[in-house]
């Protein structure tokens, strides 16, 4: 159907079997009966099958014209989005960008760049709830939801745009107990302060990547912890404090790493590293204002693993 009075037919097609009767659907439609009536007429002629039931009562469609009419509704609704995301990406950014993310990365990471979007585009506001749980997109009404580590849920319409290490960090008087080829058993020694937001905060899984001849051992370590604390700011403060060793995000301590107010310990051991993901709540296109605020959300923690590497 290259001819795009085809489209038009479908609609009024569609208008009349959805309002049942040709004077309903010109009103809806803000045209003319006969003009419904012969674009009708015009496409049963064209399709070569009768598509409606005409009585003087009702209009109702044949078992063909509501076969038919199933996909024209498919038809006209990706119509409807696709010049609704034409205009949306026409158009600046604007509105309220509602979104959560977790308190850490959203504190660290996230934070900045809301501040760089709203100056960038004056007519966006944003409006953002941080919280460790997994909010939900739809009850809570987000545009966007901010996702550090692994996706429970692989159904979700995500994108990855970045990726974190995790670091076995401490004070410089705890990384002084250990000596430096020292193994991750050795860590059970020493106080360890446990994340208890964690699925498993007491067993780590390290990776020896240090030499070529080595790469690839594994060791497991189950630790046993001095202090269990909720929030990873939380466990953060305690080992700043110098109550124990423990793993935190390579964003949560950066800064603490670049002063030497902590340092990484075993650094020829590496942990799993995670995913950072930016999740959408399901819909066929995303308004111009969080695909720009991904955007620069990306290029913010593009230049936030530069500097970390």
């Amino acid at each position: 159907m290259s001819d795009p009075r085809h489209l038009n037919r479908i609609a009024y097609f569609a208008a009349v079997v959805e309002t049942g009767s040709f004077t309903a659907a010109a009103e809806r439609l803000g045209i003319t009966k006969a003009v419904v009536s012969q674009q009708v007429a015009r496409l049963e002629e064209e399709v070569g099958t009768t598509l409606l039931v005409r009585t003087t009562r009702k209009v109702r469609p044949t078992e063909a014209g509501m076969a038919f009419h199933r996909r024209c509704v498919v038809i006209l609704r990706e119509a409807d989005d696709a010049f609704a995301e034409l205009a949306e990406s026409a158009a600046a950014p604007s509105g309220l960008l509602r979104l959560t993310a977790p308190f850490d990365y959203g504190v660290s990471v996230v934070v900045p760049a809301i501040a760089a979007f709203t100056a960038a585009h004056p007519a966006c506001r944003a409006d953002m709830a941080l919280s460790d749980q997994s909010l939900d997109l739809v009850a809570g009404n987000f545009d966007l939801a901010i996702r550090v580590g692994w996706l429970a849920d692989t159904s979700l319409q995500a994108r990855q745009f970045g990726s974190f290490r995790q670091l076995l960090v401490g004070t410089p008087a705890l990384a002084a107990r250990l000596h430096r080829a020292a193994a991750p058993d050795a860590i059970a020694a020493l106080p360890f302060v446990a994340n208890a937001a964690l699925r498993d905060p007491l067993n780590w899984q390290f990776t020896f990547a240090a030499s070529p001849s080595s790469a690839g051992e594994r060791r497991g370590v189950a630790l046993r912890a001095a202090i269990a604390l909720d929030a990873t700011f939380a466990v953060r403060e305690a080992v700043r404090q110098g109550a124990g060793l423990s793993v935190l995000p390579d964003y949560c301590v950066a800064d603490d790493l670049a002063s030497g107010r902590l340092v990484h310990i075993l650094p020829d051991w590496s942990l799993p590293s995670g995913g950072i993901h930016a999740v959408f709540p399901a819909a066929r296109f995303r308004p111009t204002k969080v695909r720009a605020f991904v955007d620069l959300l990306t290029d913010h923690e593009r230049r936030r693993r530069k500097a970390a590497d």
